[in-house]
């Protein structure tokens, strides 16, 4: 308190206390006070020593309070002056906004007391309400985003009964603890034969024919958790239709749960049984390599023949893992089987070197085919051991007609070093045009085939006029 505001307080209301005591009484009561005079000029200020927030105030004194107030707050003071100057009670304390220089204002709220001699002085006790203001700003924000929350929440399930109601698939979602559906779709249900009120909720043993509630959670979360998708053959209870389910397990919202997808079978359905157990037979215990992989040649499953081709210990040693790091020319023997068992639909006797997991490298003839009807399209292939063959094979490549035509009719006229130098050169060029064809005209890539250098290439195609055909140099 300042010495200029101190006379204000030995007004002889309170006798007994000493001025500078009684401003520091009042000071602790209020986080603000101002003392003002009946026109609004400001006699005294007072902080609360415990309130750092306003930082020292001392220069308000002599202002008139209007000038320390943001415009909608000075109709306010006016009244709550008007009001006091008229000998009027004090009414309830009043919100204003002080504001002193630009983008720096709060809010108090004040309550008036008429002190002095003649009750010619007005004392202002202010309660800071940023808090306040700052508590309701943070529970709007709060609030807001539980709107938007909520709002997304609606988007989404939106979304999700959209999505089961249109899709021709069946499926249902089971606690992997409880056993009971915990949703399904209409087209579940109609297969199951049940209303969707009486599904949710019931047990989904009971859904099925001969099933006890352990014996199918156990069987359920078996297939969920394998490595490789097979279905479970089931029959339903109440429409005695045959089906396969297919089982999923996620988590969600921290409960363990299996998404359960129903195909049924149609008629003629077990001979195409017989058919699936005789083609999964061959490719467990055929002689040739089996290989599935997704359209960038990463392994999906693979047979045991093709674990032995490569020395691979167990089947998650090499899945997930791109077939090129098994072949002896890695990605360009890669690109190439792809590109064109997508294009063209298969690949046939594509002959390489497969390289095992300690570095054996064995001859083999790969054919691809390209699976596009699935779902998941995918590319199979069939590796064939070639090193017997290899063995008894001789050396050579085939020639056309065309092309020996043109190279007997040398005999008699060139000597026999020029013509074994022209067959020479004839051989090159088919050899050189069937590795630009088969790498579709990716230089790089056919180079590296061959066993060339890039500029090696260059020479060749240029030699033989090969370098106007079209295609891209990647």
């Amino acid at each position: 308190m300042t010495s200029r505001g101190t006379k204000y307080w030995n007004s002889g209301a309170i006798p007994l206390v000493a001025p500078e005591m009684l401003g520091e009484i009042i000071a602790t009561a209020a986080d603000l006070s101002l003392v003002i005079s009946l026109e609004g000029k400001v006699l005294s200020v007072l902080v609360n020593p415990t309130h750092r927030a306003f930082g020292q105030l001392d220069h308000w004194e002599g202002l008139n309070i209007r000038d320390i107030l943001t415009e909608d707050s000075r109709p306010k003071l006016e009244a709550r002056l008007r009001q006091m100057s008229e000998g009027e009670a004090p009414a309830n304390a009043v919100e204003l906004n002080h504001a002193e220089g630009e983008g720096w204002d709060f809010p108090v709220r004040y309550s008036f007391h008429r002190i002095g001699p003649d009750e010619n002085v007005l004392l202002m006790l202010g309660r800071d309400l940023r808090p306040i203001a700052e508590m309701q700003m943070q529970l709007i924000e709060a609030q807001l985003a539980l709107e938007r929350d909520y709002e997304s929440q609606r988007e989404y399930d939106t979304r999700y009964r959209v999505l089961t109601e249109a899709t021709r698939d069946a499926f249902l979602f089971v606690g992997a603890k409880s056993g009971r559906v915990v949703d399904a779709n209409p087209v579940a249900c109609e297969l199951l034969g049940v209303a969707r009120n009486d599904l949710i909720g019931a047990s989904v043993a009971h859904e099925f024919e001969g099933r006890r509630r352990v014996e199918f959670m156990e069987m359920l979360t078996q297939a969920a958790t394998a490595d490789e998708t097979r279905p479970t053959e089931l029959e339903t209870r109440r429409t005695r239709q045959a089906v396969r389910l297919y089982a999923t397990a996620f988590r969600a919202a921290g409960e363990r749960l299996v998404l359960c997808r129903l195909d049924p079978v149609a008629d003629g359905a077990q001979a195409g049984d017989e058919m699936n157990e005789s083609l999964q037979a061959m490719y467990h215990h055929g002689v040739d390599a089996i290989v599935f992989t997704d359209r960038d040649g990463v392994i999906l499953s693979a047979n045991d023949s093709f674990l032995g081709l490569t020395d691979a210990p167990q089947l998650a040693a090499v899945k997930g893992r791109s077939l090129g790091d098994y072949l002896v020319r890695g990605s360009v023997d890669l690109r190439v089987l792809v590109e064109n068992a997508t294009r063209t639909g298969q690949m046939r006797m594509f002959a390489t070197k497969l390289s095992g997991e300690y570095g054996a490298q064995v001859s083999v003839e790969i054919s691809a085919t390209y699976l596009a009807d699935q779902s998941t399209p995918a590319i199979v292939f069939v590796i064939r051991d070639a090193s017997r063959m290899e063995v008894v094979r001789k050396p050579g490549v085939a020639v056309s007609d065309d092309a020996m035509r043109s190279v007997m009719e040398l005999v008699g006229s060139a000597t026999l070093k020029d013509i074994v130098a022209e067959t020479t050169d004839v051989v090159e060029k088919m050899c050189i045009e069937t590795a630009v064809e088969l790498t579709r005209n990716n230089r790089v890539a056919a180079a590296e085939m061959l066993g060339l250098s890039r500029q090696s290439l260059y020479v060749k195609l240029r030699k033989y006029g090969l370098l106007a055909r079209d295609g891209a140099d990647t």
